[in-house]
């Protein structure tokens, strides 16, 4: 085992406070193909910018063409959660892991049975009703071309679109596990989206932990640099 996977294995061994930071990168190993990587959705063709289709704007103007392009490229179907989500959520279950912070929309943190996750994002398994805000499950979303409620109104998704803020009570939540966390791991994400990326300023601690492939804009007060996947570095703790 390297020296930086026994250091942070040292680290993780000896803390009560841990909080996880994730992004696209956790879900890639699940078969969930990312956003901005050379072969990730944003480098392929549409007839509209990927950016462009998720918008708000573009929902309201062209729901059909949006939900075209949700189902097909946003609802992955058979995945299943791989050893990152299996091992944060046994480092909450012994006590050890205060909380998941996650980008992603997929749920696999659930799945794999962690109970404080974060979706900063939203998720694909809510959906609910824009005038009577009742919700919906998935299989109405992938059964109808334009999901509509009994009440004849039109069903979202429950993710955050270009041009939508975030919750700003998850935000909340968020600073304040990262503000009282005694080791920060961050995995699996570039740190350029924002606000999300920002979030890593409420940390205070001397347990800065990135694992990640490529670098970030914030490896210079990184505490620890892994670019391994993640998968295979925490597999082994």
């Amino acid at each position: 085992m390297q020296e930086e996977i026994k250091l942070l294995k040292k680290i993780v061994d000896e803390s009560n406070n841990i909080v996880f930071f994730g992004g696209a990168g956790v879900s890639t190993e699940s078969g969930i193909p990312d956003f901005r990587s050379v072969d990730g959705l944003y480098n392929q063709q549409y007839d509209y910018p990927p950016e462009t289709i998720l918008s708000a704007s573009f929902f309201k103007s062209n729901i059909k063409e949006f939900y075209k392009f949700y189902r097909d490229k946003m609802l992955i179907s058979g995945v299943k959660p791989n050893q990152t989500h299996h091992t944060l959520a046994k480092w909450e279950r012994e006590g050890k892991l205060r909380a998941v912070i996650t980008q992603n929309i997929d749920g696999l943190h659930q799945m794999a049975g962690s109970k404080t996750v974060l979706e900063l994002h939203g998720s694909v398994h809510r959906n609910f009703c824009m005038k009577c805000k009742k919700p919906h499950d998935l299989d109405i979303i992938r059964e109808m071309p334009i999901p509509t409620c009994e009440c004849g109104n039109l069903i979202k998704p429950d993710v955050v679109l270009y041009e939508e803020s975030l919750n700003h009570e998850m935000l909340t939540q968020a600073e304040n596990y990262i503000s009282q966390a005694d080791v920060l791991i961050i995995g699996g994400t570039s740190l350029s989206v924002y606000p999300a990326a920002a979030l890593i300023h409420h940390y205070s601690g001397d347990n800065l932990m990135l694992l990640n492939l490529s670098e970030t804009p914030y490896d210079a007060t990184a505490n620890l640099i892994i670019r391994e996947k993640i998968g295979h570095v925490l597999g082994q703790l």
